[in-house]
């Protein structure tokens, strides 16, 4: 789901460029009958965050539904979305007459149906990088401090929990990556592995993680916030971004 309690840095302004994709303009209608891939997302989840960013990169056209993941009464929980994702999760995409809940299960989806640009390198031993790096994040890092386990933690360890549960992840990742890494996680080309790191190091600033121990993991993660598809995917220029964390 990607969502967490408390407060959200977003983009310098300076530092974003162009203006928020056409496809999001409509966000408010019910888009069943246009034929274009409809996501189904909130600003603030990370993992809705790797789809927008694959959407970006591989030029897809699309239509995008946000969803309120307000605990109580979200739209999380109406029997609507419920029909759409029995996890009652984002991000959600219906292409092709499916409809595909878990990040990279559609990233991976988008992947093997719209190659270009290669999310996954040709090279076997560099595609079981990629993945074993997008695994560790969306599996071993993102999961723990998201706000279904925070809620459960209690408000006063929330902010100690999160920061111990990235920190570890971090110090894993960072020494994987050091071995991988060239311009981007694996080597220099856009990777799956690098939609799943901005968002987590979006998470680890939000928790007030200090990332000086972690040099690889902030030159990367600086060097695709350069990248226009990470820009406009960024959570503070979404649709349903609060006025007050737009960028």
């Amino acid at each position: 789901m990607g969502s967490a309690p408390s407060g959200f840095f977003p983009l310098p302004r300076s530092s974003v460029r162009g203006d928020i994709p056409r496809e999001v303009s409509g966000h408010h209608r019910t888009m069943t009958e246009s034929g274009k891939p409809i996501l189904y997302s909130y600003f603030r989840s990370s993992c809705s965050w790797r789809v927008r960013i694959a959407l970006a990169l591989k030029g897809i056209d699309h239509e995008m539904v946000t969803i309120n993941l307000i605990k109580d009464g979200g739209q999380q929980f109406s029997k609507e979305f419920q029909a759409l994702n029995p996890m009652k999760q984002v991000p959600v995409l219906k292409i092709d007459g499916i409809t595909i809940g878990q990040s990279l299960a559609i990233i991976e989806y988008l992947e093997e149906t719209r190659p270009t640009p290669r999310l996954l390198p040709q090279d076997p031993k560099k595609r079981a990088s990629v993945r074993m790096i997008s695994d560790l994040i969306a599996s071993g890092i993102q999961p723990l401090q998201n706000l279904s386990i925070l809620e459960q933690v209690g408000q006063e360890k929330q902010l100690t929990w999160a920061q111990n549960v990235i920190t570890s992840g971090f110090t894993a990742l960072e020494q994987i990556l050091q071995s991988t890494a060239g311009r981007c996680c694996v080597g220099d080309e856009v990777s799956m592995a690098d939609l799943c790191l901005v968002p987590q190091v979006a998470n680890a600033e939000r928790f007030k993680v200090d990332l000086t121990a972690y040099p690889t993991i902030s030159r990367i993660n600086k060097t695709l916030l350069s990248l226009e598809a990470f820009q406009v995917s960024h959570p503070c220029r979404q649709p349903d971004t609060p006025a007050e964390l737009r960028a």
